[in-house]
């Protein structure tokens, strides 16, 4: 039934071109406003909901896709309130896996000789127009993973084997991501600012994230809750610690390492172009 079900996630080009290029209309009218002086309570505010619309694309065009197909649509309903195959070890998973790598970074970069205060509670974050960058980072889990683990991966994976549905994706959700670093005082933006490695290291933990996402999704056969879960550990603990950003270099290292484990324990599950087990 799964399979049946997946094959009916058939129009990939579609849907990305229109979940990104829609984000991308708002987010570059974003960063223009993000440009505007002098700043005002205005500009900033409409920054704020111009960005949240844009965020807001992606789980539309899905949503859309879905209910406009009967099969697809009950898939969803029985994916989104079931959640009875999500085994312990999965979700303890998923729980974890971002904050043990972020503190095993932190303490890994003490013997460089950073500072321990990164393991001290930050009081403050990036910015987000009007409102504090906390607001993106705790409604991007669940918007987005309403998109690309509601239609987005699923389509990818109908034509593609687990592995490179993960490669195309990461490059796809770098595109996505993209009008960020023009939106002044944004998470993207400022990593740009204080020096390329780090925007690097930032690039390329999308891979890593990718594989772990999509390996607790199909191994508890599709359930959007464990990648939200996932998503919302890994922006929460970026953000909750006044972590060094070289300790987030560090943290990359780890989970491309993670990533290679599970990678390299589940061959077939990546390898095979079947999408059953």
């Amino acid at each position: 039934m799964e399979k049946l079900a997946l094959n009916n996630y058939k129009h990939p080009v579609i849907f990305y071109s229109l979940a990104i290029g829609i984000s991308w209309l708002f987010w570059f009218l974003a960063a223009y406003i993000s440009h505007l002086q002098p700043i005002s309570k205005s500009y900033l505010l409409a920054q704020s909901i111009v960005m949240i619309i844009g965020l807001a694309a992606p789980p539309a065009v899905a949503l859309v896709a879905i209910f406009s197909d009967y099969t697809l649509r009950n898939d969803f309903l029985n994916r989104i309130f079931n959640y009875k195959k999500i085994e312990p070890f999965y979700l303890i998973a998923a729980c974890l896996i971002m904050f043990v790598s972020i503190v095993l970074a932190q303490t890994i970069s003490l013997f460089f000789g950073y500072s321990a205060a990164q393991f001290s509670l930050s009081e403050t974050t990036f910015s987000a127009g009007f409102f504090s960058g906390w607001v993106l980072l705790l409604l991007a889990p669940f918007l987005e993973e309403l998109a690309w683990h509601s239609y987005g991966t699923d389509s990818l994976r109908s034509k593609f084997n687990l592995f490179n549905t993960c490669v195309i994706f990461t490059i796809l959700w770098f595109f996505f991501h993209f009008p960020l670093f023009f939106i002044k005082n944004s998470y993207q933006s400022d990593l740009l600012r204080i020096g390329l490695i780090y925007t690097g290291s930032y690039l390329v933990s999308f891979f890593p994230f990718v594989v772990i996402a999509n390996w607790l999704y199909y191994k508890t056969s599709r359930t959007v809750l464990i990648v939200v879960i996932l998503h919302l550990t890994a922006d929460v603990f970026a953000e909750i610690f006044n972590t060094h950003p070289m300790s987030k270099v560090i943290q990359t290292i780890i989970l491309v390492l993670v990533a290679v484990v599970i990678v390299c324990r589940n061959y077939d599950f990546f390898f095979k172009r079947d999408y059953s087990e």
